[in-house]
């Protein structure tokens, strides 16, 4: 510990945000720029160096965090750098995107705010790359063998890292015209901006890995070919096969599913297009889900000048603070959290029907209903109890002229053909079966990520895409000595 009392003598401060009424207006991120390394090192200090450190059972990374911490203390950046990236391959994008189970699981949770993880994780990435601390990692030697990474988001490109940097041949397959997966078109800018998945990428094309962009395996390259090709194959196409609602009045237009809709906002950061053509500029919006891809919506479709947008989650709203006697430490506890997107709408109070940050609570919708020309204009809904019953004499309306659907992913989407073509088993929830070792039923041919897991959080990704890689390794050479930081059925820590 660089500071043993830091834990007692500095309160919890968090990165800052810039000022609502600036950020909607562009697709910055978020934050402060610079104002996370004046105050990072303080926050370190505030580690405990816990003899039985939680934060990493609850991180699938297995991330050596007090080291870090202590180091950030001491301002040693490039030790620091060397120890977060010996776990990480990403840590710009967790620093970014991960929600932290690692601070549900700080010690010093327990009975005081958590140690800010997270933004020391980001803060250690960001110094990473402006001293240089992240250079290439090419091999030393090729071994000869060669595998084809099916998808490019953070379990493909993890997965392809490790192994290229292993020796191995390793080119990836990416059916959209740019890499990064859900990274790129699904994460909108003000919460990641994409230079830092650029540069991620440049550096492992220094490092040898190849990239196929534009190329959706089963239909612009069959499924056949690349068995024949390679000597293995590692499928991380993701989650992509979105959940639907099935109620009266969804065939209307206007309502979208939140992955048809997010794509082309960031297509029109690229550069692509000058306007979204589902822009929510001058609409009731009314988004149909609770998460984190919900939140994403209500970001953008503010920032695009919506007229009101209102957020629907059938849970009821939960309390500030952990319940012990529910959830207690060091699982990751269901809290009430104010997201950046949910301050904003609460700030400029975009859902006059909400109370606060724009999301209603316990609230399922029961129909659409549209105007003469069939498009939506109102969604009908009701409260319901802790079951999903409704309860009588709730049953309330609301203007929609844009309706998004973000009720998470089942598996794989198989329209393209490649789970057909291989012929791999697949489980009842809709997701790739596979064995202890990542394996499929068809030999040579892996599994990892969402598209075996189901959906899941960005650090389980990376986690996984490490794992297998380990396991590819194995199956090429006989053995490995890539880490592997966890197994297909291990599980985030839960009651």
């Amino acid at each position: 510990m660089a500071d043993p009392k830091g834990f007692l003598t500095t309160p919890r401060e968090d990165w800052a945000r810039r000022p609502v009424e600036e950020r909607v207006r562009d697709w910055d991120e978020v934050y402060v720029p610079g104002a996370l390394l004046p105050i990072i090192s303080k926050q370190a200090d505030r580690c405990m160096d816990c003899g039985i450190p939680f934060c990493h059972e609850a991180c699938p990374l297995g991330n050596l965090i007090p080291e870090w911490n202590d180091l950030v203390a001491r301002k040693d950046w490039q030790a620091a750098a060397d120890r977060l990236h010996a776990t990480n391959n990403f840590p710009e994008f967790t620093g970014r995107l991960c929600p932290a189970p690692c601070e549900a699981g700080c010690v010093l949770a327990i009975n005081q705010p958590a140690v800010t993880i997270k933004n020391v994780e980001c803060a250690i990435a960001d110094r990473a790359w402006e001293e240089g601390f992240a250079p290439p990692q090419p091999p030393d030697r090729l071994s000869g063998r060669t595998v084809a990474v099916i998808g490019s988001g953070p379990t493909g490109l993890a997965a392809a890292q490790q192994l290229t940097r292993a020796g191995h041949t390793v080119v990836v397959y990416e059916k959209d015209d740019r890499l990064g997966g859900l990274m790129r078109y699904g994460i909108p800018e003000f919460k990641m901006e994409k230079r830092h998945l650029e540069r991620r990428l440049e550096q492992m094309r220094a490092e040898g890995t190849k990239f196929r962009t534009s190329t959706a395996v089963g239909q612009d390259v069959g499924a056949a070919e690349l068995r024949a090709r390679y000597d293995a194959i590692v499928i991380a196409t993701g989650a992509t096969a979105w959940r639907e609602l099935t109620v009266p009045g969804r065939e209307l237009a206007g309502i979208q599913q939140a992955m048809e809709y997010l794509p082309l906002a960031n297509r029109v950061c690229e550069g692509d297009l000058e306007s979204s053509p589902m822009s929510a500029a001058g609409k009731h919006v009314v988004i149909v889900g609770g998460g984190d891809t919900g939140a994403d919506c209500l970001g953008t479709a503010v920032r695009e000048g919506a007229a009101s947008v209102t957020q629907l989650d059938i849970y009821a709203q939960a309390g500030a603070e952990r319940d012990d006697d529910v959830e207690p430490w060091p699982t990751y506890p269901k809290v009430y959290r104010l997201s950046a997107a949910h301050e904003e709408a609460g700030e400029l109070r975009t859902a006059p029907a909400a109370d606060a940050d724009a999301r209603l609570f316990a609230a399922s919708t029961l129909r659409f209903t549209g105007d003469e020309h069939g498009h939506v204009r109102s969604l009908h809904l009701v409260e319901v109890d802790a079951e999903r019953r409704p309860l009588p004499d709730t049953g309330r309306m609301l203007p929609a002229d844009l309706v998004l659907l973000a009720l998470g992913f089942s598996g794989p989407d198989r329209r393209d053909g490649l789970v057909d073509q291989l012929g791999l088993a697949m489980e009842a929830r809709g997701t790739v079966a596979r064995h202890a070792d990542f394996t499929t039923n068809v030999p040579g041919v892996f599994a990892a990520g969402d598209a075996a897991r189901g959906q899941s959080l960005i650090v389980w990704a990376i986690a996984e895409g490490r794992a297998v890689a380990a396991a590819v390794d194995r199956h090429l050479t006989g053995s490995s000595r890539l880490p592997a930081p966890i197994g297909p059925y291990d599980r985030p820590m839960v009651v």
